[in-house]
């Protein structure tokens, strides 16, 4: 009878499981399946290698608005990943008394402040000053909306390391630096990369912090120092727009977007699989 009881128990929270899973998967799958039918017709080469046409004219591509984006990626990474891991680092290891609680705080705070507010911060402290917006301001936005997510990842990625690697790393009289860097993150490593690529995800899509730092450019960038187009701020004037070749062409970016933001992370789950999935 208990056996019985406990096999119906099992099966129970086997069905509730493949149910939430099935809900997770269900609004990405609506919103990937939605944006194919709405932007595939606007796919062609000149989206990929055209400027943008002037107002009233149909045609034309998102080509610098695809190449501004992966530059402000690229420079919110630069930014963002190196402070954020080692942020993490120290929580993990070191942070146990009130700053590392004060860290751990001041993380979760910044990591629901609305974008838009960063955005304002970021326009106040560079765009201001400079009197010009720029990819490197809004590189700096994105950075700092990705920086809590990636420490406080990186600190529950490397809780999850056995203290038993640290103790016995340790115990063969490896400096205790050099346990945190070759066995712990090295350990976690697989599990660290899912907390970026998170963050990377999180920020490809934000438009509100770049509205006020980037601003964007209907035309290619010329070095950092100045506006620079990127694929939400055009999705997001278009999509404003009243001409129906901009709508068009609006569902096509958000297209690319999401598959940009898709093939990266299979790209990084393929590459980093079975070679430092100790901890993911």
């Amino acid at each position: 009878m208990r056996y019985r009881r406990r096999r119906l128990i099992n099966l129970a929270a086997q069905a509730l499981a493949v149910v939430c899973t099935i809900a997770v998967l269900t609004p990405l799958l609506l919103i990937f399946g939605y944006l194919l039918t709405k932007g595939v017709t606007s796919l062609n080469f000149d989206f990929f290698t055209q400027l943008p046409k002037p107002v009233g004219e149909t045609g034309g591509g998102m080509a610098n608005a695809i190449v501004g984006t992966m530059v402000l990626i690229g420079l919110a990474s630069a930014l963002g990943l190196p402070v954020g891991v080692l942020t993490g680092v120290y929580l993990a290891e070191f942070g146990y008394g009130r700053f590392g609680w004060a860290v751990r705080f001041c993380a979760d705070v910044l990591n629901g402040v609305p974008s838009i507010v960063i955005g304002i911060f970021a326009y106040t402290l560079i765009v201001l000053p400079t009197k010009t917006f720029s990819a490197y301001a809004g590189g700096f936005a994105l950075a700092v909306i990705m920086l809590p997510i990636v420490a406080r990842t990186t600190e529950e990625m490397l809780r999850l390391v056995p203290t038993s690697l640290r103790e016995a790393s340790l115990a063969l009289g490896i400096p205790s630096w050099r346990t945190t860097v070759s066995v712990v993150l090295r350990t976690a490593r697989g599990g660290i990369v899912t907390g970026i690529m998170l963050a990377v995800a999180r920020i490809a899509g934000e438009t509100a912090p770049l509205l006020f730092t980037a601003f964007g450019n209907q035309f290619w960038h010329h070095g950092l120092s100045g506006p620079i187009s990127s694929l939400p701020v055009q999705i997001f004037t278009y999509a404003i727009s009243p001409f129906d070749d901009w709508h068009r062409q609006a569902w096509a970016g958000a297209l690319i977007l999401l598959s940009l933001i898709l093939l990266t992370s299979l790209s990084v789950r393929f590459l980093t699989r079975g070679r430092f999935g100790a901890v993911r």
